[in-house]
């Protein structure tokens, strides 16, 4: 990892932890020396002098020895198993009650010194239309195009070649990243994180199929619903969310979307979802709060998924889910010779079960 600020830029550990967020983190800072400057953050192993670490899987516990880390972020447990082990570097520890959360928050106090790195302007490349309303400290990239109508809030930064369409509305503190397409009246909530290749509020997959003729005719449905982005978003390249067809499509506040997930129209999903790549969400579902939706799962459309369900990876979800709790449907791999002899014997499981049955009843 290349080593984040210029030798001027570095910072007192202790100054570092006073001006990151430590909400619900208690921690214990203990020093090798008398002060310890930090200029990068770092994986354990590829650590060097001035940068902060950490670790939170004890399985990783062997890389500590050799590290060159200036700090690393620890468990009360992980901390007293490397006392045990005679096994300190010459470094110096945070120890905390969240390792993982800590490193999170400081993750995004070396983003915010990397951001005030960037001028704020607007690129004279860029088309912003007179009627927008753009927000004080607002930066946008080269070859973006801002409709009419459109709302960007203060601080907010949109990069290269976006389009963002007619009476959209994005919230302060957003970062679009390049090529997002946002179609007309989609909303963005403060402080969301846009990747590249999102696209959000194309037409759902809607067709009324007219058999009237020896052809069968695809009628286009016109959809007239919108995107609305919650706050504190986050949502991966190449995601795709469609507008509803009549009512809108929901991205409730929190939610975070890894890249390539697919939305159909007038889905509902809740604060705090997570949901990994590859997933797929058909039209007018609804997901509630807190889950969680592990890759390549694929949820039918018209169903409700109620608060607090997890979801294994590829399973397939086709009927409402009214019980939280963690749902997997995935069949076990195995080698291919093992799968050909299995397979036969699961495609004819409702004949094996009707033959027990009549068995049981002579």
């Amino acid at each position: 990892m290349p080593t984040l600020l210029d030798k001027d830029q570095s910072i007192d550990l202790g100054r570092l932890l006073s001006l990151v967020d430590t909400s619900n983190i208690d921690l214990q800072l203990i020093l090798a020396d008398d002060s310890a400057f930090i200029m990068g953050i770092s994986s354990l192993s590829k650590a060097i002098r001035g940068d902060i670490t950490f670790l939170n899987d004890i399985r990783y516990i062997k890389y500590v020895s050799d590290t060159n880390a200036s700090a690393i972020i620890v468990s009360d447990k992980i901390y007293s198993d490397l006392i045990m082990r005679n096994s300190m570097p010459d470094c110096s520890f945070i120890v905390c009650n969240n390792p993982y959360l800590l490193y999170a928050r400081v993750t995004h106090w070396f983003n915010k010194q990397l951001s005030k790195n960037i001028s704020q302007n607007i690129h004279s490349s860029a088309i912003v239309s007179t009627d927008s309303i753009i927000g004080h400290n607002v930066e946008i990239g080269p070859h973006s195009v801002i409709g009419p109508g459109v709302v960007i809030g203060r601080d907010a930064k949109i990069g290269s070649g976006c389009a963002i369409g007619k009476n959209s509305d994005i919230g302060d503190n957003c970062l679009i990243h390049s090529r997002v397409t946002l179609y007309p009246n989609t909303t963005i909530g403060s402080r969301s994180l846009i990747h590249s290749g999102v696209v959000l509020g194309a037409d759902g997959f809607g067709y009324a199929l007219d058999k009237s003729s020896s052809c069968f005719i695809w009628n286009k449905i016109y959809q007239f619903g919108r995107v609305e982005i919650g706050s504190d978003v986050e949502i991966g390249a190449n995601t795709t969310i469609d507008r509803g067809a009549l009512d809108n499509t929901v991205i409730g506040n929190g939610v975070k979307l890894d890249n390539q997930v697919m939305i159909g129209h007038n889905v509902i999903i809740g604060d705090g979802t997570a949901i990994a790549a590859c997933v797929g969400i058909a039209g007018s579902t609804k997901i509630g709060k807190r889950c969680s939706i592990a890759g390549a799962a694929m949820v039918s459309g018209h169903i409700t998924i109620v608060d607090d369900v997890h979801i294994s990876g590829a399973t397939a979800i086709i009927s409402n889910i009214i019980k939280s709790g963690r749902y997997t449907g995935i069949y076990p791999y195995s080698t291919h010779s093992e799968w050909q002899h299995n397979a036969p014997i699961i495609s004819k499981l409702s004949k094996i079960r009707k033959l027990i049955k009549s068995f049981f009843k002579k």
